[in-house]
This record gives structure tokens, C-alpha cells and sequence, in this order.
């Protein structure tokens, strides 16, 4: 059994086949899956996912391509929302200097309030890093994340910026980038990152794994990461998932299926 711990069926992407997807999905053993709302639309469909699927649970919160338009309004509506029953995390959240589509200090406002929101809600979170990786790893820090804890979502950093993560509380989790034949820092974490805090995604509709790279990802896919870490750590498929199931479970504070 699999937890897919972050994708997005709430995108358009999937409009057209979204139940087709989860049907796939469960028949590749994914049994839990995490959609992932990061605007007002996302969070409304992520929603009402979790709300019509049993297999399904919520984690929303404000993109750093989205900081500009963070408002009062806004936060006092994710409060709200974050105290739905099947909001098990908050994010994804974060900094994202690749696109740039707010300044540094504005992206860093709307991270810093999410984290003491979540802190407030003792909900863990979900951190989307990208070429951002020590003011990432400074804000969690300055804000003291370890009594949350979280995910170091799609993590591509390397070992050494990974154990600064763990000593925060920080999970780690691996995309379909682990599939990547050039991702060898990835491999290394892969191999490096205790299995109490290893967590597997597919980031669907985005980096699909190979055999499908460069095509439309989608959950059933994170079969393929959880074998390709087996394969970099020497054991067996079975084992990848347990675990990682385990953990996520764990994290979420959900039973055990």
C-alpha cells in the first residue's frame, strides 16, 4: 500500500479524468493520497476531493508564486478552512526565486505568517523550496518548526542541506526526480535519509518518473519512485512502502491502514 504524499488532481490537468486517475491509482496500491491546494481554486477543488473520497485528504495553503495576492481576507478564509476535518498539513509554502514572481521579502511575509499559523493549529508542513535553499532553511529555523514538523517537499537539495533539515523535524520526500539518471545528488539523499523520515509523492501532474518522464504524471506513478528507492537503498519494494506509509501516517496523525 502507497501514500501519495503531495499531488494535485485539483488542477486542470486532471479535469477531464480526475476519477478515472484515482480509480488507476488504487489499483496500483496507492491506498492514501494527499491533494495539495496552494490558491483559492486548488484549495476549493482539494476540498471537495477529500471530501467525496475517503482515500483522500487535504493539505492547503499559499504558494510563493501566489505571495503577492496574500491578503488579511485571504488568511482569515485558510484559517477557516484549515480546520476542516481532512486538512492533515498546511502548504504548500515556501520561497521560489526561479519564477520570482513576488519579491524575496514579500515571499518571505506569507511563508513566516503560514508557518505561525500552522504552529497555531499544530498542523505540520509542506515546504516548496526552489532555488531557495538557505532562506528556506534560515525561516524554518528562525521560527522553530520542530514542534510541527513537516516535508521537505520533492526534495533535490543534497545530504548535507538535508541533515540541517532533519535536525529541524523536517521529513523528507522524494518525487519522481529520484528516477532521474542525472539527479545524483537525489540518489544520495535516497540512500542518506533515515527511514523514520523518508516520504515518497509523484508532484502530479508535474515530473513524471521514468518511464514516463516528460509526460503528464499522476499517482499511480509513485510506484515507480518507491522502487527506485528500494533499488538505491538495497531493499525491497515492499519494504519502501510500509515505511513510508508508516511515516506518513505518522506525520499526518492518521490511523494505520
Amino acid at each position: 500500500m502507497l501514500f501519495d504524499t503531495h499531488c494535485h488532481l485539483n488542477v486542470d490537468a486532471f479535469e477531464e479524468d480526475a476519477e478515472a486517475t484515482i480509480a488507476r491509482a488504487k489499483e496500483a496500491g496507492v491506498s492514501r493520497f494527499a491533494v495539495v491546494g496552494f490558491d483559492a481554486e486548488t484549495i476549493k477543488k482539494s476540498l471537495k476531493l477529500s471530501a467525496a473520497h475517503p482515500e483522500i485528504y487535504s493539505i492547503i495553503g499559499w504558494h510563493p508564486t501566489e505571495a503577492g495576492s496574500y491578503t488579511i481576507e485571504i488568511e482569515e478564509s485558510l484559517l477557516a478552512m484549515l480546520r476542516t476535518e481532512k486538512v492533515i498539513a498546511m502548504g504548500e509554502m515556501g520561497l521560489d526565486y526561479y519564477w520570482m514572481e513576488d519579491p524575496k521579502d514579500v515571499q518571505e511575509h506569507v511563508f513566516r505568517r503560514q508557518i505561525q499559523i500552522a504552529k497555531q493549529l499544530q498542523l505540520p508542513i509542506s515546504i516548496h523550496m526552489r532555488d531557495a535553499i538557505e532562506d528556506t532553511y534560515r525561516i524554518l529555523k528562525d521560527e522553530d518548526v520542530s514542534e510541527i514538523g513537516g516535508i521537505m517537499h520533492s526534495y533535490s537539495g543534497d545530504v548535507a542541506y538535508m541533515q540541517k533539515f532533519l535536525e529541524l523535524g523536517m521529513h523528507i520526500s522524494l518525487s519522481g526526480v529520484v528516477t532521474f539518471k542525472k539527479a545524483q545528488d537525489v540518489h544520495e539523499v535516497a540512500k542518506a535519509v533515515p527511514l523514520d523520515r523518508l516520504l515518497i509523492e509523484t508532484d502530479a501532474p508535474y515530473l513524471a518518473p521514468v518511464p514516463y518522464r516528460g509526460k503528464r504524471n499522476e499517482p499511480s506513478y509513485v510506484k515507480y519512485v518507491a522502487e527506485k528507492v528500494a533499488e538505491l537503498r538495497g531493499m525491497t519494494v515492499e519494504e519502501v512502502a510500509a515505511i513510508t506509509m508508516q511515516n506518513a501516517n505518522k506525520l499526518f496523525r492518521l490511523e494505520d491502514i
